[in-house]
């Protein structure tokens, strides 16, 4: 019965090597970014809280346009899609708005 190729004696073993050297990059950089989503969204809370006590709208369109501006510079200087930068604010934003509306209702 045939079986799938696959790299063989010392390549298959430095192939493995390097991959799970990667793979716990990856992981290591995964786990920075949801703590610095977490300390993030720390002082976006205080910034509903202050909104809230001084009865400002949740949303700032006009902070939230400079933004998207800034991350799409950001994204372009790191050589990464400053389409894809776009899409993660928005996505951020919306839930920071989210929090925001929550916190002046309460």
């Amino acid at each position: 019965m045939d079986t799938p190729t696959s790299p063989t004696g010392d390549d298959s073993a430095a192939v493995q090597a390097e991959l799970t050297r990667l793979r716990e990059s990856i992981d290591n950089i995964d786990a920075a970014v949801i703590h610095m989503l977490a300390e993030r969204f720390k002082c976006t809370q205080q910034v509903g809280h202050l909104k809230a006590a001084h009865k400002m709208p949740p949303a700032d369109p006009a902070r939230e346009a400079r933004q998207i501006a800034r991350l799409r510079a950001l994204a372009e200087n790191a050589k990464l899609d400053p389409a894809f930068a776009e899409k993660l604010l928005n996505f951020i934003i919306a839930e920071v708005i989210r929090h925001h509306e929550t916190i002046a209702r309460s």
